[in-house]
């Protein structure tokens, strides 16, 4: 027998019923029971983070009190971006009203399958299982298109183990000119930074411009349309377009952007926009990221193959001039490579914490 209980506002309501139906999530079985419920509530904050995004909603009672709940939508950054779901979607102050699996021992929590947007630009709109599965349930993949990659025959040939610690110098205030050429605005926010401002110290990405200068080993494969570079440090992902296409309509910000890349004689040409604000280096000079930011790097590979001097110049709307930084690879035993064990915050969040900042560094952006 199916159970039901009901509780009535004027307003707003939640309400849960039990019923059998569950779905995939990597913490589903410790952090939601099978119960399903509903909220109905007013979004107080957004948490937009990867992998997993968050609401807080605020619930008026029947007696008029007020009860703080949190939607749990399941997927991922990429999945919502199939959807068109975008930071904006959902603001502070929309009303939501959302259905899925209750929180486990009583927590104020939904696992949101579903949430219907009832004020806003975008009201009636729906999001989640509601509208998609997110799953294929068939092979879709046309039969007679070539889906694997094929090396271009370029007169250079970068392809292998390079070893970035040829040419090295600390990745802390490197930049030429000195000194730096910030406008007025980029140096208060300079001057003002604070140890627990950088992102890297947090384990988040360290993006470009920083992973240029790190003396991370980088493999390099040639995959027809485009290189794919994969840094030691952290175990960095980067794609180099090479067959002149330029960026989606809607390309996300992320920390390495999007490059695209040509040959000039034995110089490798990379530009790159699209990427995520932060820091330029671990000394705090701010990059603005967006369309305020563009970076030119310039791979030149010796005659002889065996090294690569590379220049990167950095056009941000923060300074008043071109900021550059030089680096070196030079060729690397593959037996060398060693994975980077993963990131671990622990000790930043205990200095965050005897510091009195912990909240501050834990608050959404």
């Amino acid at each position: 027998m199916k159970t039901k209980t009901i509780i009535r506002a004027l307003a707003c309501t939640a309400l849960f019923t039990t019923l059998g139906q569950t779905y995939a999530h990597h913490a589903f079985n410790t952090e939601f029971q099978d119960a399903e419920g509903e909220v109905r509530g007013v979004v107080t904050r957004v948490w937009w983070t990867n992998p997993h995004i968050r609401y807080d909603v605020d619930v008026t009672m029947p007696d008029g009190s007020v009860e703080q709940w949190s939607l749990h939508p399941p997927g991922n950054l990429p999945t919502y971006r199939r959807q068109n779901w975008t930071p904006d979607t959902i603001q502070e102050g929309y009303a939501v009203y959302a259905t899925g699996n209750l929180g486990r021992d009583d927590t104020k929590k939904l696992y949101a399958t579903c949430i219907n947007i009832l004020s806003g630009p975008e009201n009636g709109r729906q999001l989640g299982g509601c509208v998609s599965s997110n799953t294929t349930p068939q092979v879709t993949a046309e039969p007679n298109q070539v889906y694997t990659y094929e090396a271009n025959d370029y007169a250079v040939d970068i392809s292998g183990f390079w070893d970035n610690r040829y040419r090295f110098r600390t990745t802390v205030d490197d930049f030429d000119p000195k000194p730096m050429p910030m406008t007025a605005a980029t140096r208060d926010i300079y001057e003002n930074r604070q140890f627990g401002d950088d992102h890297v110290l947090r384990c988040q990405p360290a993006g470009l411009p920083r992973i240029f200068g790190s003396p991370y080993p980088v493999e390099i494969l040639d995959a027809g349309s485009h290189y794919t570079m994969i840094f030691l440090q952290d175990n960095t992902p980067r794609w180099v377009y090479m067959d002149g296409r330029d960026a989606l309509p809607d390309q996300p910000l992320t920390s390495m952007g999007f490059s695209k890349g040509v040959w000039q004689d034995r110089t490798l040409i990379i530009q790159t926009t699209h990427l995520a604000p932060g820091w330029l280096d671990g000394s705090g000079y701010p990059m603005t990221g967006g369309d305020g930011t563009r970076i030119v790097e310039r791979w030149t590979v010796a005659e002889d193959n065996l090294s690569i001097d590379r220049t990167m110049t950095i056009y941000d709307d923060a300074y008043t001039a071109p900021l550059v930084r030089t680096r070196g690879s030079q060729r690397g035993n593959f037996n060398e490579l060693l994975e980077s064990p993963p990131c671990d915050p622990t000790v930043f969040y205990n200095e965050m914490l005897e510091a009195g900042r912990l909240e501050d560094i834990l608050s959404p952006q």
